[in-house]
């Protein structure tokens, strides 16, 4: 079953952030995951949208998913990105 990461993201310091962005698509492709969503536009439709940046990863699996957030190459990186940023993420199972 696929795996989602999904991320809600507002960037505080975006001088910082950018060793992150630079640094992570490259852990995610080794985990099989491919970015769906990486920012972008928001265009609302109904109630209210809280946080600036969504990001959604693709993974072939749930497990694969929680591999790639546990793996010794994110949690390298990921000080980067609480130093960087607020917000939540979360490991949603696929159809």
């Amino acid at each position: 079953m696929t795996g989602y990461l999904i991320a809600h993201i507002e960037v505080t310091n975006p001088q910082a952030f950018e060793a992150y962005r630079a640094a992570v698509p490259a852990v995610i492709e080794s985990f099989g995951g491919r970015y769906l969503i990486r920012g972008g536009k928001v265009e609302m439709k109904e109630g209210t949208w809280e946080t600036p940046r969504l990001v959604v990863l693709e993974f072939p699996s749930v497990d694969k998913a929680h591999e790639f957030y546990n793996s010794s190459a994110y949690q390298e990186i990921l000080p980067l990105r609480l130093a960087a940023s607020t917000g939540t993420v979360a490991i949603v199972e696929g159809i």
